[in-house]
C-alpha cells in the first residue's frame, strides 16, 4: 500500500505529493515542524505539541491559521495508513512558502503545509537496559527554542553517535550541558532530579514537562539548574526524554560509566508513571 500524506489541503499517494523548488523551507529551511505520537490512536499531550507549535510559529513570523484543522487531519492521516491501531507519529512540518529568493520575510504568501504518519514503536530494549551516549561542544544557533526545521547541526552530531555505537550525543555549551540533539537531559543526584533551566538554548520538550509533572505529583525533589559535564559524569542515574525517546536511561557517557551501568531506582520510578499516563 503506498503512503498516504497531506500536503496543501490534499492527501494523496506520496510519491505525487509535490513542494516547488522556490519553497522557503528548501532554499532558507525556513520552516517549523512538530512530531507528536499516538499510542492506539489517541495522541499524547497533543495540545501542548500545538502551543509549541504555535509558539515557534510566532517567533518566526510565519503566518498560519489553521491549526483548529490540524487534529483532524492527523487523525486521517492515522487512519489512511492503517496505523490507529499501533504507536504512531506524526510529523508536521509548516514552511513560509513558495517565494522568489529573498534575505527578508516576504508578505503575503501561503505556507506550505506537509504531514505524514508512521510507525513509532517504542524501544523496548533501550528502555530497560540504558543506551550509551557521548559528548560534543552544542554547534547550534542560539534559538534552539524554536523548534526549526533547521537541523544539520543536531544531524551532524547525532551521526558522530551513530558511528560511534551510541544512542545520542549530549551536547555541551561553555562546558554546561545544554540538551541532545534530539531529546532533553535529565540527571539524578542525591535523589533529585536535575535538568537545565528552560532558556533560548534548549528545546521546551514536551516529554521533559511531562516528568517534572511526574516528580512533583510523586515527591520527587526536581532541581533546575546548570550543570557541566564533569558534573554530568558524577551523576547518580542520567537519562533523556523525548516524543521518541520517552524515559531512556543512559549507563554510559563517554567512557564514564553512570551509577552502576544499570537505570536507576528514580529513573526505573518515573519511566513506570509514564507509561502509566500514556496508557
Amino acid at each position: 500500500m503506498s503512503e498516504v500524506v497531506y500536503l496543501n489541503g490534499e492527501f494523496s499517494p506520496k510519491e505525487e505529493a509535490k513542494i516547488s523548488p522556490n519553497d522557503r523551507g528548501f532554499v532558507f529551511a525556513d520552516g517549523v515542524y512538530e512530531v507528536a505520537k499516538y499510542y492506539n490512536g489517541k495522541a499524547f499531550r497533543y495540545q501542548d505539541h500545538l502551543e509549541r507549535l504555535v509558539r515557534s510559529l510566532g517567533e518566526l513570523e510565519i503566518e498560519y491559521s489553521e491549526t483548529d484543522k490540524l487534529e483532524a487531519i492527523f487523525h486521517e492521516l492515522l487512519a489512511k495508513n492503517k496505523v490507529l491501531n499501533t504507536h504512531a507519529g506524526i510529523y508536521l512540518q509548516i514552511t513560509r512558502g513558495v517565494e522568489k529568493r529573498v534575505h527578508h520575510f516576504p508578505t503575503g504568501i501561503r505556507p506550505t503545509v506537509y504531514a505524514f504518519a508512521f510507525e513509532l514503536p517504542s524501544s523496548i530494549e533501550k528502555l530497560q537496559n540504558g543506551i550509551k551516549v557521548i559528548t560534543h561542544d552544542d554547534i547550534r544557533w542560539q534559538r534552539c527554542d524554536i523548534k526549526s526545521v533547521s537541523l544539520l547541526p543536531n544531524t551532524m552530531l547525532y551521526n558522530k553517535a551513530f558511528e560511534s555505537g551510541a544512542g545520542e550525543c549530549i551536547l555541551v555549551r561553555d562546558g554546561l550541558v545544554t540538551e541532545a540533539t534530539h531529546s532533553s537531559v535529565l540527571a539524578v543526584k542525591n535523589n533529585v532530579v536535575v535538568t537545565r533551566p528552560l532558556s533560548n538554548l534548549i528545546l521546551p520538550g514536551i516529554t521533559r514537562k511531562v516528568v517534572l509533572e511526574i516528580c512533583a505529583s510523586n515527591n520527587i525533589p526536581v532541581e533546575e539548574r546548570m550543570f557541566s559535564k564533569e558534573e554530568l559524569y558524577e551523576m547518580d542515574e542520567v537519562f533523556i526524554s523525548g516524543t521518541g525517546s520517552e524515559v531512556t536511561p543512559v549507563i554510559q557517557v563517554d567512557d564514564k560509566i553512570i551509577g552502576t551501568k544499570k537505570p536507576g531506582e528514580i529513573t526505573r520510578l518515573i519511566q513506570k508513571k509514564f507509561f502509566e499516563l500514556v496508557q
